[in-house]
């Protein structure tokens, strides 16, 4: 699969605070899912990355994972 994503298996997703996005399909024949690869890269330089069906469930994950990241971050 080609895709714009990764350059040798690393994130293109290098500058601070950026997403990358892209849809691809899975499947054989008609049972064919189209799902998305999202990758986020944190002001602090640490990379969000998950599949899944929407766009908008990618987004809810990373909003999930930066408030579990910003508690984490206050209890120290």
């Amino acid at each position: 699969m080609a895709t714009k994503m990764t350059i040798n298996g690393v994130s293109t997703c290098q500058s601070a605070g950026t997403e990358n996005y892209e849809k691809f399909q899975t499947g054989i024949g008609r049972r064919k899912r189209t799902l998305v690869q999202y990758d986020y890269r944190h002001t602090d330089g640490e990379l969000f990355s998950c599949v899944k069906p929407t766009l908008d469930e990618c987004r809810a994950a990373r909003d999930k994972w930066l408030t579990a990241k910003e508690r984490k971050e206050e209890k120290r």
